[in-house]
Formats: structure tokens, C-alpha cells, sequence
């Protein structure tokens, strides 16, 4: 058991992170009357968590080798600011010994377990072991300290393909691969390294038995330094897209009150087998028949708000509290489930284009209320910076009902209700999860995005004539605005003459359609004419920022956001980006030819997969980027002569940088 002095009351607290998360820990410090101070990188200088602390310490660049995952850094900001206690929120350094016991050697409480609980449990291989002999149900696999690729072959020969190549100090998906065959071991394996060492800084790996159709099942557990120990029930984690969760829930719709209190004790006995301390996660996999133990997460998790919703415990709150040395606030026979809780993680990424990041800054961002049941745990706002430096989750939606089926409702109507723009999010694709009849019947696994992804991601609806005349109204009461601050062009008055009938067409194109929407105006009511079709037409803004929009007397209510000639609408028949075609010339659209093997956005070129010279068929890989903490790897978009490399490993390069040149095979 870890000793008294480790834990003690201390007022003010470093947040050793960045995001949502350090926003969360925040506003419960604060709650709690600590003071607070928060760390950032020269990208993070303006960001929320920043404005939100009452204190913040520069500790280095934007790589997070150079800032966040700098300990004699963070240590050094602890120190210069007074700080007394350090909360590593989760990622970066949260599930590090070395760090933890950096803290304790500097006489700084840190909130969470010992160094040596962390290296107990926070190993994949080394936990696997401590619950082989205390007796939990473990996947075969292979969590040895030899890490020669050799070993790891054999050893996924004796396990069996296909098997899982995972990073033992990973999380969120990161250092992970399924590999199906022997052929495609090696590759894998070096990937997952390489993954592993940028994101963690330990490329150690483990093989696992891949559990076809699993389901992916975890324990919350709280544990304090007088031997008190509580589960506070379970959550399913099942809907992932490349090993990283993607929405959680609470409790697991798939086990029943006596499976519930099976896989709940045998959390509280694995956690018990270290006297831990703090908060934690045990993860097990089902193949839904068995369960299976899988790992330990020495920290916080990111999807801990529906925990806290069904049992109405703040587990920061329990942290620190933890963390003062105090015992639990309540007993395991206190702890009651109420109700149901479904979260869903909003990502700057592209669902139409293999999930990659976005980066830009955030136009606009429009939240639900947080009311009814809705919670939303975010750490951006307007104006902020999305940088290619760190992980991609910009919120999470957060819902409560009594029932599960009332929870998704909420949960989907709090999404529609989210509007994030100048950057590319992936809201729409999450309620098109939500809404999906498999999801709602409960009937899913873990692969269960990658098979269903082109139902999920369908192409654009066209816009309709409400959505049209929308976009109309829109650029009016654009331009109503800027004609308030500035001397209006001729262009812009043109439309609001008292005397005379007028016209002014407007061109839209959405895809490779092209729309033209003509407003008569200047003698009775505005009219808008749409391929023959004509609308008595009137709007008015309303006060949370859309537009009520009535077309021959029926009114709609609709969202509108325009970022230069690009226009997002969000109407009743669903959302929608038009770019509006300026008549003057000013058209800003950018076409980028699709044989250019071009930087989809800011990273570091981290392997080269063909050499100058090489035949390529389409398709075939090229080269790896480092984006957001995750590879990407660019391929051939045809099949031709490898001509030109123009980059090398290590290369830090920008958005739309000409990596490589392919001499087409003639037809």
C-alpha cells in the first residue's frame, strides 16, 4: 500500500495536459476552491484551457516530445508556479512511472497511482502477467520482455492468425494493428513501433489472439490509500473505428445484472492485486460468451462522463479527494446505477476520406445548452487553432435518460444541434451511427464501422429548394451585417432599391451540380424563382444566431454559416456545403489534380515505403505521415514510375506540399 505521505491536501494544482481534458479537471478544481494552473506549447498559446486556468506556464514547442511529454518541463512549470499537486489528465504522461515518480522525488503529489502500481498495471505485458497468477481470464497471447522480431513471429505462430500487434504502454488505438496473415507480421510490427515510440515513447509490443466479432466491455474503479476499493459498474465501448473509441455507454446494454456483477468483481479483484490507488479502468474483451481480461488503464478515461452520469459521481472530484488522503465518499453498497448515458466523441477528421484530421481554425462553434439530460465536455471555442500536433477530439456530447433508447434520441438531437465550421468535424457521420438500426438493436462489434462505413458516409443530398433559398437568405443577412460596420459596395445595395422591380441571380454549386436562385424584389414582397418555381419569400434572424426562413407562408427554421464562398446550411432535411460562385470574379475555389502526391496536411514524414525508380501499381504505398498522433500513408493514385521522392524521413512538411512525382503508365 502506498504510504500516507504520497497523498496530503494541497491547494493549488497543475494540469499537466491540454484540451477537454484540462478544461475538466479544471472546473472541478475550481469547484473544489484550488487554484489552478495550466501548461501549454507555443501552439496552445491561445487555447481554452489556457484562458480558463488561473495561471499558465509556457514549457515548449508544439511537438509534444518538446512540451507535454517534456517531465523535467512540467516539473520545472510545478515548481516556477508554485504548484503543490500535478494532475496528468490522460494521454501524454498520465500513465507514465518515470513521471509519477519524478512528482514524488520532487515532493509533488501526484493524482493518480504510485510509480510502481503504474508499472504493475500500466503495462499491457506486465499486468497480463499479475492477472495470470491472481487468476483472471486472460486472451491468449504473447506479453514477454523479448521484442526481436523473431520472437514475436513465433509467437504469433503459436497463437494463431490473425492476432493483434499491440503497443504495451499504447492507448486510443495508437501502436495497434490486426494482422491476418504471416506475410503481413512484419510490416505491421514496425509500424506499430514506430507508432508506439512517437505517441508514448516505448515501442514495446504484445500479440494477442485477434476475438472475431468482440465486443469491448470496461470497469470504472476508484481505489484510496486506506484499502478501500469500489467498482462503479461498467461501460461499452464496442463502436471503435481503428481501435479507438468512438461513442460509450453506460451500463453495457449487452450483459445482465448477474453478468454485470461477475465482470465487476473480477475488475475490483485485478486492481486489487496491486492495492491500487486512484482512479482506473479495467478493460476486458467479450466474444460474447466469454470475457476476457485485456488491460489496465492507470488513469482517467476519456469516456468517464457516462460513468458519472449514471452514478452521479465526479470522479475528479473522488481524484483529488483521493489524492488529499481522504477516504472514499461512498461505499461499494452506496453506489447505485440510474438510468442510462451515451457519449459520442466529435473529431476534427474527415469521415469521407478515411477519417484524416482537419486543421484550421474554428469559424464557428454552436453548441446545445447544456440542459435536459445534455452535457458537453469541449476544449475549443470560436477562433481557436486546430494544429496538426495533437489529437484530433475537438468535444464529446455527453446524454442522460432513463432508458437507452431515450439516451440515443437526446444524444443524436444534442449532435444535430452541434455546428463547427472552418474545419471539417465528423458530427454528421456520428448520428448517422447513432441512427443506425444495428446500433440502436445493440447487435454490433468492434468492426462494426469498418463493414457498415460506406452506409455511414453516404454521398451528399442534394440540396432541396428550402435549402436554395436558404443559402439566398443566408448571404442577405451577411450582408446586412457587414453593411452596418462599412461602406457597402454597389453590389450589395443593389437588391433593396424602394421603386421599380429588380432581379440579382445567385449561383450555387454543391458537388458538381450547379444551382441558380433569381430574387425579384423592389415592388411587394421579395420573390425567389428557382427553375420556374417561385416562392413568396421573407427571413428573420433569431436569437441563437439562425434564421427563420418563410417561403409562401410556411417557416422554417435553419442555420446558416458562411466562411468566405463556402456556405453550411443545416436545415430539416439535413446539413449541407454549397460554395457560392461570386459573380464578380472573386471565386476562391481551389482544385487540386488528383495525380499529385501532395501533403494532405502538416506532418513528418516517418517512412519511406518505395524507392525512385520503382513500377508502382495503383494503390500502392509510398510513403507515411505522422498527422494527429496517427499515421497516414500516401499512395499511388495510379499506376506509373515512382519518377521522384522529394522528401525524406524526418521531414517536417505543410498542407499541400508536393511530396512525390508518378510517371503514369501509358494505356
Amino acid at each position: 500500500m502506498a504510504t500516507p505521505a504520497l497523498y496530503r491536501r494541497f491547494r493549488t494544482l497543475l494540469i499537466a495536459n491540454r484540451g477537454e481534458i484540462a478544461c475538466r479537471v479544471i472546473r472541478t478544481a475550481r469547484a473544489m476552491g484550488l487554484r489552478t494552473v495550466a501548461v501549454y506549447s507555443e501552439a496552445d498559446r491561445d487555447a481554452l484551457h489556457v484562458a480558463e486556468a488561473d495561471e499558465a506556464v509556457l514549457i515548449g514547442a508544439p511537438p509534444a516530445r518538446d512540451s507535454y511529454l517534456n517531465i523535467e518541463r512540467v516539473i520545472a512549470a510545478a515548481r516556477q508556479s508554485g504548484a503543490e499537486a500535478i494532475h496528468p489528465g490522460y494521454g501524454f504522461l498520465s500513465e507514465s512511472a518515470e513521471f509519477a515518480q519524478a512528482c514524488a522525488d520532487a515532493g509533488l503529489v501526484f493524482v493518480g497511482p504510485t510509480a510502481a502500481m503504474i508499472t504493475a498495471m500500466g503495462s499491457k505485458s506486465g499486468s497480463k502477467e499479475l492477472m495470470e497468477k491472481a487468476g483472471v481470464p486472460l486472451v491468449p497471447g504473447f506479453h514477454g520482455e523479448a521484442q526481436d522480431e523473431a520472437t514475436l513471429a513465433q509467437a504469433a505462430d503459436k497463437i494463431g492468425f490473425p492476432v493483434l500487434v499491440k503497443a504495451s504502454a499504447g492507448g486510443g488505438g495508437r501502436g495497434m494493428r490486426v494482422v491476418h496473415t504471416a506475410n503481413e507480421l512484419s510490416a505491421a510490427i514496425v509500424s506499430a513501433k514506430r507508432e508506439a515510440k512517437a505517441a508514448f515513447g516505448d515501442d514495446r509490443m504484445l500479440i494477442e489472439k485477434f476475438v472475431t466479432n468482440p465486443r469491448h466491455i470496461e470497469v470504472q474503479i476508484v481505489g484510496d490509500s486506506h484499502g478501500n476499493l469500489v467498482s462503479l459498474f461498467e461501460r461499452e465501448c464496442t463502436l471503435q473505428r481503428r481501435h479507438q473509441k468512438v461513442i460509450e455507454e453506460a451500463p453495457s446494454p449487452t450483459l445482465n445484472p448477474a453478468q454485470r456483477e461477475t465482470v465487476c468483481a473480477a475488475a475490483r479483484k485485478a486492481a486489487g492485486a496491486v492495492n491500487y490507488v486512484g482512479a482506473g479502468t479495467i478493460e476486458f474483451v467479450s466474444d460474447g460468451h466469454d470475457v476476457f481480461f485485456i488491460e489496465m488503464n492507470t488513469r482517467l478515461q476519456v469516456e468517464h462522463p457516462v460513468t458519472e452520469l449514471i452514478t452521479g459521481i465526479d470522479l475528479v472530484e473522488w481524484q483529488l479527494r483521493v489524492a488529499f488522503g481522504e477516504q472514499l465518499p461512498r461505499t461499494q453498497d452506496q453506489i447505485k446505477l440510474n438510468g442510462h448515458a451515451i457519449e459520442a466523441r466529435v473529431y476534427a477528421e474527415n469521415p469521407q476520406q478515411n477519417f484524416m484530421p482537419s486543421v484550421g481554425t474554428i469559424r464557428t462553434w454552436r453548441t446545445p445548452p447544456e440542459s435536459n439530460g445534455l452535457r458537453i465536455d469541449a476544449g475549443y471555442r470560436q477562433g481557436d487553432q486546430v494544429s496538426p500536433y495533437y489529437d484530433a477530439m475537438l468535444a464529446k456530447v455527453i446524454a442522460w435518460a432513463p432508458s437507452r433508447d431515450a439516451a440515443i434520441d437526446r444524444l443524436t438531437r444534442g449532435l444535430d444541434d452541434t455546428d463547427i465550421r472552418g474545419i471539417v468535424t465528423n458530427t454528421q457521420f456520428l448520428s448517422a451511427l447513432l441512427t443506425h438500426p444495428d446500433v440502436r438493436a445493440n447487435a454490433i462489434d468492434t468492426g462494426f464501422i469498418g463493414r457498415e462505413l460506406a452506409r455511414l458516409t453516404p454521398p451528399a443530398t442534394e440540396p432541396g429548394d428550402l435549402e436554395l433559398c436558404a443559402a439566398v437568405a443566408a448571404i442577405l443577412v451577411e450582408e446586412a451585417k457587414v453593411a452596418q460596420h462599412e461602406a457597402p459596395s454597389p453590389w450589395r445595395t443593389a437588391g433593396w432599391m424602394p421603386v421599380g422591380l429588380r432581379a440579382r441571380t445567385f449561383a450555387f454549386r454543391h458537388g458538381a451540380a450547379e444551382h441558380r436562385v433569381t430574387l425579384r424584389y423592389g415592388s411587394g414582397p421579395a420573390q425567389l424563382d428557382i427553375d420556374g418555381r417561385t416562392f413568396a419569400f421573407s427571413t428573420a434572424t433569431r436569437d441563437d444566431g439562425g434564421i427563420d426562413l418563410t417561403l409562401d407562408g410556411a417557416r422554417s427554421a435553419v442555420v446558416a454559416v458562411i466562411v468566405g464562398h463556402e456556405l453550411y446550411l443545416r436545415s430539416r432535411s439535413g446539413r449541407f456545403d454549397l460554395h457560392w460562385i461570386d459573380p464578380f470574379g472573386g471565386d476562391d475555389d481551389e482544385h487540386v489534380g488528383e495525380d499529385r502526391i501532395v501533403a494532405p496536411l502538416p506532418g513528418t514524414v516517418v517512412a519511406l515505403l518505395a524507392e525512385e525508380g520503382a513500377t508502382l501499381e495503383k494503390g500502392a504505398a509510398i510513403l507515411t505521415l505522422e498527422v494527429m498522433k496517427m499515421e497516414q500513408t500516401l499512395r499511388a493514385p495510379f499506376a506509373g514510375v515512382l519518377t521522384h521522392l522529394k522528401c525524406k524521413v524526418g521531414d517536417i512538411v505543410q498542407e499541400g506540399v508536393e511530396l512525390a512525382e508518378i510517371e503514369p503508365t501509358p494505356i
